[in-house]
């Protein structure tokens, strides 16, 4: 769900509760013994959808009929109003801009490599640890990058420690949640404290009319009223909403510049691995398990955004702005004869990833780049699923052991006060849906409350109730009231003396990827 809306799809009953059908037949046929009359017990009704609905807290659900992947009737109806909106408006196109969210697997391989294939044969492989999410930007000419918001599942990863990273001084804004998720909070932020002050210093640069234009998808962390949570200084800035599902037909950045920079990582990403086994002792192998790292992904990604060309950002806004895109025969060198032949940079790209390949001993076609690229959008299987949510459980039982986001019990609200609340919640949340005329309004505000306030609350019940189960199966022990250097009782009720801690330089600390 988070995935489609991500692109600012719409997500129906029917298409939740034919997921969760396939879910529960996939889990089935992996079940030892099971039988294929098992497979027709589960309905996924719409009892059960109202069930899965409360307990989950999602609320930004189509009813009733099918979301449709795209809507062309509605794309070809908007594309006239948003040119007669930019003309009446006088914008140019250094004053347009589109971003769009997607997502990466920072260190993914094709699928034939001998390295992914060892890697998933490996105990403990987690290829859904490897994804972050991307915030791109850039305006209609094609001369201004914004700095990209990058969220990713932790907050301080071991690396940044290691090398002292300063994440303020990154070329991303860096954001994390267990997800990796862009949420509305992370988007507002990346607005007023990159997106606003950046083009404000271009337009000032290029001396052009303090304005700009915003063009957004209706993805979650897009909220309608988002011009109302600019700060004043960003008050120059319009935002205009394309229709629902229109994405792949209008989204500027959806039009080959994101599957572009994803070609361009991987491109550097080989240059990379080229350049550590030529001028070291490193196997590739070796290179790529122990030292390749998010903070040398980080360069990557900037080198590859780096290098999409004002060409490839100009020509994506074809179908939504045609004006603004003039026939040009290379970047920004006056128009192109009638007669010259136009060459796509996508093939010479497609050509140098093969031939880094060939370099390296690896498999790998034209076929395998573009799979590569469309498996960091395709929808998750069973198995990365429930992979997935494994991590997520594993993570935030790590967190509750280590304290690192221990909640302070004297300040939290009681288990059946937050249990009470939630439940007031659902009630309203009910009655907006039911009689607020602005159906995308009460989503959007019901969405973000849930996530943003109410899911702390539910964090707190989720961890309270592992605890309860943890003390089941491991009782309290009481504490011993014996000073540290008094020899404690063994197993057989003989003193042990306690055994001292190691000095410093035996305490194993973390290596320097």
């Amino acid at each position: 769900m988070n995935e489609r809306q991500l692109h600012g799809d719409s997500v129906s009953e029917a298409l939740v509760c034919a997921k969760a059908k396939k879910l529960y037949v996939d889990l089935v046929r992996k079940t030892p013994g099971a039988s294929s009359e098992e497979e027709e017990i589960f309905k996924a009704s719409r009892g059960w959808f109202e069930k899965f609905r409360k307990r989950s807290g999602i609320h930004s659900v189509v009813r009733h009929g099918e979301a449709a992947s795209s809507d062309k009737a509605a794309a070809e109806k908007f594309v006239p109003e948003f040119q007669e909106f930019v003309a009446e408006k006088e914008f140019l196109p250094q004053q347009v801009f589109n971003c769009d969210e997607t997502g990466l697997f920072w260190k993914k391989m094709t699928k034939r490599t001998y390295i992914t294939q060892e890697e998933q044969s490996l105990p403990g492989h987690k290829p859904m640890k490897d994804r972050l999410t991307l915030v791109l930007c850039a305006n209609a000419s094609g001369d201004c990058k914004v700095k990209p918001l990058l969220v990713y599942h932790s907050e301080n990863p071991r690396v940044f420690k290691a090398c002292k990273v300063y994440k303020a001084r990154l070329n991303v804004m860096w954001r994390s949640n267990k997800k990796s998720w862009v949420t509305r909070i992370f988007f507002t932020e990346w607005i007023n404290d990159v997106f606003g002050p950046s083009v404000r210093k271009y337009l000032e640069e290029k001396q052009l009319p303090l304005k700009a234009l915003l063009v957004l998808d209706n993805a979650p962390a897009h909220p309608p009223q988002m011009r109302d949570e600019l700060y004043p200084e960003n008050q120059f800035i319009t935002i205009k909403f394309l229709p629902p599902n229109t994405t792949p037909l209008l989204q500027p950045m959806d039009q080959k510049v994101i599957a572009n920079f994803k070609k361009l990582y991987m491109k550097a990403l080989l240059e990379r691995c080229v350049d550590v086994t030529d001028n070291t002792g490193l196997t590739l192998k070796e290179f790529w398990k122990n030292h390749f790292n998010i903070l040398g992904a980080l360069r990557m990604i900037d080198k590859a955004w780096e290098g999409v060309t004002r060409r490839t950002l100009n020509s994506a806004w074809r179908n939504l702005w045609p004006e603004g895109v003039p026939e040009r025969d290379f970047e920004g060198f006056g128009p192109a004869p009638a007669s010259a032949p136009v060459e796509d940079p996508e093939v010479h790209l497609v050509d140098d990833i093969v031939a880094l390949r060939q370099t390296l001993g690896l498999e790998l076609d034209a076929a395998d780049v573009q799979e590569l690229v469309e498996e960091h959008s395709e929808e998750l299987t069973t198995e990365q699923l429930l992979e997935l949510q494994k991590e997520i459980n594993q993570e935030e039982a790590q967190e509750f052991s280590s304290g690192e986001e221990e909640v302070r019990e004297d300040a939290a609200a009681s288990s059946s006060e937050i249990r009470e609340v939630l439940g007031m919640f659902e009630k309203v949340t009910a009655f907006l849906e039911k009689h607020h005329p602005d159906q995308a309004v009460t989503t959007r505000c019901v969405n973000m409350f849930n996530d943003n306030l109410l899911s702390h609350f539910r964090d707190i019940l989720k961890q309270r109730q592992k605890q309860l189960s943890i003390e089941k199966f491991f009782p309290k022990v009481e504490k011993r009231r014996a000073s540290d250097s008094e020899p404690q009782p063994g197993p057989c009720g003989v003193k042990i003396p306690r055994r001292e801690s190691p000095p410093d330089s035996e305490v194993d600390s973390p290596s320097t990827p």
